[in-house]
C-alpha cells in the first residue's frame, strides 16, 4: 500500500511539473511572438518612413524649376564626369563640379583647366578621401538637392578600387544625409552583377548601403561597355596592324552606349519618377555585338581586308596564376595580377544583363538614346582618339 501511495505522489508530481513547464513554455512563445511581431511592426515602420521621406524628397525636387535645384557632381572631371557635369549645366540645373587640384588621366587637367571644362557650373576643390574636405570645401555654402557621383577607381587596383569606389563614395554619401540632400545618382557599373573584381566588390558595398540608407532617394545606374573602351585598337588596324580578340572573337557581347547618350540617361533620373529608387542597367541602341562583329565592322568602314588575331583566353588563365604566385610573396604584385584579372574578365564576360538563369540576355538589356558604334568608329577613324584617352588600366593603347 505504501509502495502504492509513493507511486500515485510522484505521479501526481510529474503531472505538476509537466503542467508548470509547459504553461512557462506557453508563455515564453507568447513572449517571443509579441517580441517577433514588435521587431516586425518596427522594421515595416521604418521602411514605411524611408519610402515616405523618400516620396517627400522627391515631390520637393518636382515642384522646383531646374535653375532652383542645386546639383553636386563628383567625379566631375572624370572621363564620364566630364559629359555628365555639362548635360546637366546644358538644362539649367544649378551645378557645382567637385575635384581635385590635379584631376583627370595622370593628374593632367590643373585647377585653371578645370574651370575651363565647365564655364556654367562653379567648380570647388578638394579631396572626396576626407570628409572634412567634402564638408568645408564642397558643402561650404550649404547643402544640395541632388548628388550625382561618377568616382570611379582609376586603376582598379585593390587598394584603389577601396579607396574610391567605396571609401571615398560613401564619405560623399554620408555628408550628402547629414546635410540634408535628397536625391543620389551613382554610376554604377552592369559587371558588378557577377562579383569576381575587386572593385566590383567595392562598389556593390556601397550600392547595398546606399539602398538601405532610407533618407535619401537614389538611383543607381549600371552602364554597359563605353564607346572609349572598345576603341584601343581603332589607329592600330588603321596602320594596317591586326585586330586582336580573344578565344574565337565570340566569347562576349555588348551593347555599348556612348558618353552624352549616358550622361543624358543619367541627367533624366533627377526628375523621372520610375527611375526613383532603381537599380537601372542601360546600353545603347541597336543590336549586341561581340568582339568579331566589332571587328568586322572596323574592317568594313575602312574598306580594309579583315585580319584577325585570336588568343587563346587560356593564355591569360596561365599569366593570372603566375602573378597571383608572386603576389603571395611580393605585397607590389598584387594590383599587377589584379589588372590580368579584369582582362580576363573583359574578354570572357559580357557587359549584358544577365537573367535569372544565370546566363546574359541582350534582349533584356535595356536600350538608351541614339549614338551608335558604327558612326563612332568612323569619327574616330577621320578624326583621331582625341579626348578618348584609355586610361591607367587599359588592355590596348
Amino acid at each position: 500500500r505504501r509502495a502504492s501511495e509513493a507511486t500515485e505522489r510522484e505521479t501526481t508530481r510529474a503531472g505538476a511539473m509537466r503542467a508548470t513547464a509547459g504553461a512557462l513554455g506557453g508563455a515564453r512563445a507568447r513572449c517571443e511572438r509579441a517580441i517577433g511581431a514588435r521587431s516586425v511592426t518596427k522594421t515595416r515602420s521604418a521602411r514605411r518612413g524611408g519610402r515616405a521621406i523618400r516620396a517627400a524628397s522627391a515631390a520637393e525636387l518636382a515642384s522646383k524649376e531646374n535653375k532652383d535645384v542645386k546639383v553636386l557632381v563628383v567625379g566631375a572631371t572624370g572621363y564620364i564626369g566630364k559629359y555628365v557635369t555639362r548635360e546637366l549645366c546644358a538644362r539649367g540645373y544649378d551645378v557645382t563640379a567637385f575635384t581635385r587640384e590635379k584631376s583627370g588621366i595622370g593628374g593632367k587637367t590643373n585647377a585653371t583647366d578645370a574651370k575651363a571644362l565647365f564655364p556654367d557650373a562653379k567648380v570647388k576643390f578638394g579631396d572626396v578621401g576626407s570628409k572634412e574636405s567634402i564638408e568645408t570645401k564642397a558643402f561650404d555654402e550649404g547643402a544640395y538637392d541632388v548628388v550625382v557621383s561618377c568616382l570611379a577607381s582609376r586603376t582598379g587596383g585593390v587598394k584603389d578600387s577601396w579607396d574610391i569606389d567605396y571609401r571615398a563614395t560613401k564619405n560623399v554619401l554620408d555628408v550628402a544625409r547629414e546635410r540634408g540632400s535628397k536625391h543620389f545618382v551613382l554610376l554604377s557599373a552592369i559587371c558588378v552583377q557577377k562579383p569576381t573584381l575587386t572593385f566590383q566588390k567595392a562598389k556593390l558595398k556601397f550600392e547595398a548601403e546606399l539602398q538601405a540608407a532610407g533618407d535619401i532617394s537614389y538611383t543607381i545606374v549600371r552602364p554597359t561597355a563605353f564607346f572609349k573602351s572598345l576603341a584601343g585598337q581603332v589607329e592600330v588596324v588603321q596602320k594596317g596592324g591586326p585586330y586582336v580578340m580573344f578565344g574565337d572573337g565570340q566569347l562576349a557581347s555588348c551593347k555599348p552606349i556612348s558618353e552624352s547618350d549616358l550622361a543624358k540617361f543619367m541627367a533624366d533620373s533627377i526628375r523621372e519618377p520610375e527611375m526613383l529608387n532603381k537599380v537601372l542597367p542601360i546600353g545603347g541602341p541597336g543590336e549586341a555585338m561581340s568582339a568579331l562583329q566589332q571587328g568586322t565592322m572596323l574592317f568594313e568602314l575602312l574598306e580594309m581586308e579583315p585580319k584577325f588575331i585570336k588568343v587563346p583566353i587560356e593564355v591569360m588563365d596561365v599569366v593570372i596564376k603566375v602573378l597571383d604566385v608572386f603576389a603571395g610573396f611580393f605585397s607590389n604584385m598584387k594590383d599587377a595580377a589584379e589588372f590580368g584579372k579584369i582582362g580576363r574578365y573583359y574578354a570572357a564576360e559580357s557587359m549584358l544583363v544577365m537573367n535569372d538563369d544565370g546566363k546574359y540576355d541582350a534582349a533584356a538589356t535595356p536600350s538608351y538614346g541614339s549614338d551608335t558604334l558604327k558612326e563612332f568608329f568612323d569619327k574616330v577613324s577621320k578624326e583621331g582618339l582625341a579626348g578618348q584617352e584609355l586610361g591607367d588600366q587599359a588592355v590596348f593603347k
